[in-house]
């Protein structure tokens, strides 16, 4: 992953898991340690499913550029569904307090989307290629040309 690929994963994990840590503190206070535990585990889904996403609609940008934001609005739609998905496996569940577990999984994932879309405009990312113009190479003309 080159580096500033790097560099947006980390902008928007660090905080997520900051968003976690205090939602898994709150939670513990609210809910005992199992509210703490369902909060953590929240937490890690977000981010290991955005990070996951970012890393695939990164890859998605190198190699098919003209797919990318297709590929984009298809992986938040399949992200938020898998998270619907996995707070109705975990609804009745034991192991942790499922509320706390749900209250952790939206509160990070609003976190994520926030610290990514921050990271990005931050990012000093080029529209074109200057190794392509550089090379000699023609640039490819998409649309009409007047």
């Amino acid at each position: 992953m080159p580096s500033k690929d790097a560099r947006i994963l980390a902008q928007a994990a660090v905080p997520t898991a900051a968003v976690g840590a205090i939602a898994a503190v709150v939670s513990g206070v609210v809910a005992g340690g199992k509210g703490a535990i369902g909060a953590v585990v929240g937490t890690l889904v977000v981010i290991l499913f955005m990070g996951i996403g970012l890393y695939v609609l990164q890859r998605t940008a190198k190699s098919f550029p003209q797919l990318f934001q297709m590929m984009g609005l298809m992986l938040y739609a399949a992200q938020l569904l898998l998270l619907v998905i996995f707070v109705a496996l975990f609804k009745n569940t034991t192991l942790f307090n499922p509320r706390a577990f749900a209250i952790a999984l939206v509160v990070a994932t609003l976190a994520w989307i926030a610290a990514q879309t921050r990271a990005h405009m931050k990012a000093k990312i080029l529209y074109v290629d200057p190794e392509a113009s550089s090379k000699g190479d023609k640039p490819e003309k998409t649309g009409h040309s007047s």
